[in-house]
């Protein structure tokens, strides 16, 4: 089964909220920053010191959901220029994909689930 997720989409949502708003933009752009780079030091903290199977779990999660953050922090950046977060989000019917994209979000939990999906979407667009 195949994970039908858009991180690109999800950023653009999760920065647009409600109204899009600029203040908004950049806390959630700052959120994708500092989720990848606390929770892969957290995670390599852990790895490094680990005692136990316990913390080398815990080491390999942090690492996989701070991977999860990197591409989301990228589409962020990519989105921040001018004019591209509106070009993204279009028409369609925001507040539907808002409360499907607050559920996907749950996806950043699972280790490398987000960055997998995001890669798969990257090669299959570079094949068209």
């Amino acid at each position: 089964m195949a994970l039908n997720l858009d991180a690109r989409r999800l950023a653009a949502l999760d920065m647009w909220g409600m109204a899009g708003s600029s203040r908004r933009r950049a806390l959630i752009r700052a959120e994708f920053i500092v989720g990848a780079v606390g929770c892969l030091a957290l995670g390599v903290a852990a790895l490094a010191s680990a005692g136990s199977a316990i913390w080398s779990a815990v080491g390999v999660w942090l690492v996989g959901a701070g991977v999860n953050y990197v591409p989301l922090a990228l589409y962020a950046h990519s989105l921040s220029v001018p004019g591209r977060l509106e070009a993204e989000i279009g028409e369609g019917d925001v507040r539907a994909e808002l409360r499907r994209a607050g559920a996907q979000q749950f996806w950043i939990a699972v280790p490398f689930a987000v960055a997998a999906a995001a890669l798969a979407a990257e090669v299959r667009a570079r094949q068209r």
